[in-house]
């Protein structure tokens, strides 16, 4: 059985940014990834977008993180060259009585430590954008997009390039708690001994929890799939920002937005709902949503949109609640020092990866 220092379960954007920091730090990081290729699911299916904080609890680690994390993302493209735009985002009022609510979003960012917010006038958002129904916005000019898979690809290859090895096809079936660390056994039968176990195992994080006997239903880890869609356009192309309407009140997601890549390509989304299985098919059972939910802010026919693509949310947010924060956790407390679950990270952990990267090495407890 081989021993390493290090085991990370999942090769998403997070798992890949823990492993290329304690790369620095330690010998032996080994990934696990159960897919054939890195951020399969969550890591890539999203916006692309580079978050500010704006929207979170003041001194949650959503907000912390996402803030911290969006300085250290930019560095990190500009350093190694990876396409990103710093774009701007408009979250748009389409209505007089939603002003209010861009005023709270301000006030709550500012709290947060978000940069430059500032409240236009429908004239001034008709200079930036005149294509769009609005009452006034909130401008975010730290919000930005980039390419995601060059990102993880950078990530996978820095943290190789200094001793770290990413097994793919290797999904982890038992983990056993033993002197010294965990055993882990993957799918193949082949088991490795390692002191410090990472689950950054994005939607299947709970049932990586419970493996180690850490009940997900006990500890209120349970996680829920929310799948969210797009819809696009050739209608429309190079809008220049992000244009996002007022949040969903329920905060279960942050409304069907406008989508832009790095190649002026637009689309629309996503939505969010909840569901039981793993499945990114689409249909055309939420395209009146969609068109009904664009048209409060921009003019376009039920048929100038067509399905994109689809993503899903690993929630702790359960249908009714509010707010979940991420939890990141180094799970001595419960009889298992140095796991660290993470668990819940949906949005903003793309913005937060490399923040989260830098709080899970300062949650390992070096004396165990």
């Amino acid at each position: 059985m081989e021993e390493v220092e290090v085991l990370i379960i999942g090769a998403g954007i997070v798992g890949l940014a823990i492993a290329e920091r304690l790369s620095h730090k330690y010998e032996g990081v080994i990934v696990a990834e159960k897919e054939p290729s890195f951020g399969r699911h969550t890591s890539s299916r999203n916006s692309e977008v580079m978050h500010s904080g704006i929207y979170y609890p003041q001194n949650s680690l959503k907000a912390t993180l996402c803030v911290k994390g969006l300085d250290m993302l930019y560095d990190f493209l500009k350093e190694h060259e990876i396409d990103h735009k710093s774009c701007g985002k408009l979250v748009i009022a389409t209505k007089d009585e939603e002003i209010p609510i861009l005023e709270e979003l301000l006030k709550n960012g500012t709290r947060n430590g978000v940069k430059g917010l500032e409240i236009l006038s429908e004239e001034k958002v008709k200079e930036l954008e005149p294509l769009f129904k609005t009452k006034g916005a909130l401008w975010v000019p730290a919000t930005g997009i980039m390419d995601t898979h060059r990102v993880m690809k950078k990530l996978d290859f820095l943290a190789e390039e200094n001793g770290a090895m990413i097994s793919y096809n290797t999904e982890v079936v038992d983990i056993e708690k033993s002197d010294g660390g965990y055993i882990v056994t993957f799918n193949d039968g082949f088991k490795v001994k390692s002191p410090i176990v990472i689950n950054s195992a994005g939607l299947w994080a709970d049932k990586v929890a419970e493996m180690v006997g850490i009940p997900p239903e006990k500890h209120n880890y349970t996680i829920h799939l929310c799948k969210g869609e797009y819809y696009k356009t050739t209608k429309y192309k190079n809008i220049e920002h992000l244009v996002y309407p007022v949040p969903d009140p329920t905060g279960i997601s942050l409304g069907i937005h406008i989508r832009i890549n790095l190649n002026g390509e637009l689309s629309f989304g996503p939505n969010a709902y909840y569901v039981d299985e793993f499945d990114y098919s689409m249909d055309e059972t939420h395209h009146k949503q969609f068109h009904e939910s664009v048209s409060e802010y921009l003019d376009i026919e039920f048929d100038e949109m067509w399905q994109d693509d689809s993503g899903i949310r690993p929630k702790l947010q359960k249908k009714g609640e509010v707010f979940r924060d991420f939890v990141i956790s180094n799970e001595k407390d419960k009889g298992f020092p140095n796991f660290i679950n993470l668990v819940g990270i949906e949005s903003p952990g793309l913005t937060s990866c490399l923040a989260i990267a830098e709080y899970v090495e300062n949650l390992i407890d070096e004396e165990k």
